[in-house]
C-alpha cells in the first residue's frame, strides 16, 4: 500500500514537472480513495487481483478529486504503479490512454 506521503510527494513532483495548481483540496479523500484498494470484508479482500487494485485507486482517485490539481495525472500514475508492482504494466498507445483516462473521469468507465 502506497502511504499519503508518498502520493503527496509523487503529486508535487507531477505539478512541478508538467505545471498546474499545487495543494491538497481533502486529505481524507486522498486517504479513502489509497485505502480502497485494500479494503477487506470478513477477511476476504474487495480488489483481490492487481487489475481490480488498480482500477479501484484510479476511480477513487478521479471521482474523490483530493488534490486542487492534477487528479487525472496522479490517478494514472498510482494505477500504473499497482500494475508495475505487481508485474503487469499498459500497452497501447499515449491516445488511448489518454482518452481511457478521460473516460474514466467523465463516468464513461467504471470499475465494473
Amino acid at each position: 500500500m502506497i502511504s499519503t506521503d508518498e502520493v503527496l510527494s509523487i503529486h508535487t513532483l507531477l505539478i512541478e514537472t508538467f505545471g498546474g495548481s499545487k495543494g491538497i483540496r481533502d486529505i481524507s479523500a486522498l486517504q479513502s480513495a489509497i485505502s480502497r484498494p485494500f479494503q477487506t470484508f470478513q477477511e476476504k479482500e474487495l480488489y483481490p487481483t492487481p487489475e481490480d487494485k488498480a482500477a479501484a485507486i484510479l476511480e477513487s482517485i478521479i471521482s474523490n478529486h483530493p488534490f486542487v490539481d492534477g487528479n487525472k495525472r496522479i490517478g494514472y500514475v498510482l494505477m500504473r504503479l499497482v500494475l508495475i508492482e505487481n508485474g503487469f504494466d499498459i500497452s497501447t498507445s499515449e491516445e488511448e490512454k489518454f482518452e481511457f483516462i478521460l473516460d474514466v473521469a467523465k463516468g464513461k468507465m467504471k470499475f465494473e
